[in-house]
């Protein structure tokens, strides 16, 4: 050995863990690399959502990764998902799915510690499953998806390399360790610097990071959908006769009554169902609606011909079949929009055609009898509600609505499509998942004052009042029991039609003690709802609505 080695080898500390190099500290280190992967993961999120968001709507890589979940997740994950987070299910899903991301961007932060490889190929694969993600989804594309998934990837390697990097550096200078050779050159992923340092630069990505989500989520915010919706002036208003119904209804002693749901329920107020994790951002200039399959003609609709044809006018109760007895899941409106029976008929519906398939821009379906379309319920393409153009979280810029079914057979929002096929030939998002493949809406009536656990004094007059309805069938009497007692038959509002519901009123002197009381309805059809209770699944919750008061 030369004089010079002996002398370059007795200028480094002689501890074991200095021959090993920075990796034999890196035990202590862990939770740094961890910080390291987590922000790593964070940016390569950020920077996808944030050049996805300028090809809107093309969702951006988090949203498209769930969107996949709920595409292919099981029946029994849906359940519990709606089970355990309620309408907030779909929230619930994109943060899980960033937290999924993050933890496993701790990981591989820990892992590429000693072998930085396994982190580059690990964010190459999270930016390969965005990309396919991405490309597939039904308002994605391809084009879109290799550049943020390029870009989310190439974000997430360097900024993880970078950190790893510092904190060889700043591992280094704590143990007293310097460099084989006589000099180093600084680069991102060899900086010489503190654990301070490391702590500055992984302040400075987290700050970047969370600038770029910010900006992805303001540039989505400026959709033309929203500047096209406030221009468009549907040119119809509801009839003066209905106006005149929706106001004597509010304005009644039935309607009146303090605590009961409004006739009509304002765009922003009514319930909101749906598979979307966001809401589909559409330019009505570059939207149009297809009718094909078993027809004589296929047909395309712009959205300007679907308003110059919009000239129907019908309060419409729509339900959820997810809604449980006595549960809001369920509104009235008034829509606007063109019959469907119209439209087919310019198509030429063959006599073999048995069920309507229709199909949103985002991909969901659903499917219902041809026979609706033409039995005389209200079934429309609908381009407005309660007089304004459709809400962009209710289907602009047009949808179906159709009285007497569930929408989860017939409420299609972003409408892009409508195929006629056979009853055989087709099932909709939610019948393979198990739910009923026919959805006819049940007879169902509400309590909306009192509510369960109200207090009263002896002898007040306690206004029992609520909402019933049965679309397409209309609901002739409201019955209510106290105690299971004598079924009373209340007083009903103004009726905006069949298909709309219609509320009720019984006033009743409060006697002491604890009461139940209990609703039931009966239908245009003669038939009362039953009292035998059932989940919603797989056709709709069933079972008389029941609360609980006291007076005392």
């Amino acid at each position: 050995m030369s004089q010079s080695e002996v002398v370059a080898d007795n200028d480094r500390p002689p501890s074991t863990p200095s021959e090993r190099g920075p990796s034999a500290v890196a035990a202590g280190s862990r939770p740094l690399a961890a910080l390291a992967g987590v922000l790593a993961a964070a940016s390569a999120l950020a920077v996808g959502e944030l050049v996805a968001s300028f090809a809107a709507p093309s969702p951006g890589p988090v949203v498209a990764v769930a969107n996949r979940v709920i595409d292919n997740a099981p029946s029994w994950f849906v359940d519990f998902g709606k089970t355990v987070f309620g309408l907030a299910d779909k929230p619930a899903l994109v943060l899980g799915t960033i937290i999924i991301s993050l933890l496993l961007g701790a990981g591989l932060g820990i892992a590429s510690q000693r072998r930085p490889a396994i982190g580059v190929v690990g964010l190459s694969a999270f930016g390969l499953l965005g990309m396919v993600s991405i490309g597939v989804d039904a308002q994605g594309s391809w084009v879109a998806a290799v550049v943020a998934a390029t870009a989310a990837a190439g974000t997430g390697i360097v900024v993880l390399l970078g950190l790893l990097g510092t904190l060889r550096g700043a591992r280094a200078v704590e143990v007293g360790l310097r460099p084989r050779t006589a000099s180093v050159t600084a680069s991102p992923v060899n900086p010489p610097v503190s654990r301070r340092g490391f702590l500055n630069f992984a302040g400075i990505v987290g700050v970047t990071a969370a600038v770029a989500a910010a900006g992805s989520r303001e540039i989505r915010s400026r959709s033309s959908a929203a500047t096209a919706r406030a221009e468009v002036d549907i040119a119809t208003t509801s009839s003066t006769e209905l106006q005149q119904l929706v106001t004597a209804a509010n304005n009644s002693t039935v309607g009146s009554t303090p605590g009961i749901t409004p006739i009509v329920i304002p765009g922003d107020d009514f319930y909101l169902i749906d598979t979307a994790l966001t809401t589909p951002q559409i330019d009505p200039a570059n939207w149009s609606m297809t009718i094909r399959g078993l027809v004589d003609n296929e047909l395309t609709f712009s959205y300007d011909q679907l308003l110059d044809r919009s000239r129907t006018i019908a309060p419409v109760t729509l339900s959820c079949v997810s809604n449980e007895v006595g549960g809001n899941l369920v509104g009235n409106a008034i829509w606007t929009g063109v019959p469907l029976s119209e439209l087919l008929d310019e198509a030429g519906v063959r006599p073999e055609a048995t069920q309507i398939a229709s199909r949103s821009v985002d991909g969901w379906s659903c499917g219902f009898p041809t026979e609706a379309a033409y039995d005389g319920r209200t079934a429309l393409v609908a381009v407005g509600m309660n007089d304004e153009p459709l809400p962009l979280r209710h289907g602009f810029p047009a949808r179906l609505v159709v009285s007497g079914l569930y929408g989860y057979v017939s409420a299609t929002k972003w409408l892009k499509e409508i195929e006629l096929t056979t009853i055989e030939g087709f099932d909709g998002y939610w019948i393979p998942r198990g739910w009923s493949k026919l959805g006819p809406v049940k007879t169902q009536s509400r309590i909306d004052t009192p509510r369960t656990g109200d207090r009263f004094e002896p002898g007040t007059t306690v206004p029992i009042a609520g909402v019933a309805w049965a679309p397409d069938k209309g609901i002739t009497r409201v019955e209510v029991s106290i105690d299971d007692g004598e079924w009373q038959e209340a007083t009903l509002g103004e009726s905006l039609g069949p298909d709309a519901w219609i509320q009720w009123l019984l006033p009743w002197t409060a006697a002491e003690g604890k009461h139940v009381i209990q609703v039931r309805a009966t239908d245009g059809a003669g038939e009362t709802q039953t009292s035998t209770p059932a989940p919603p699944a797989p056709n709709g919750a069933s079972g008389w609505h029941r609360v609980g008061i006291e007076v005392a």
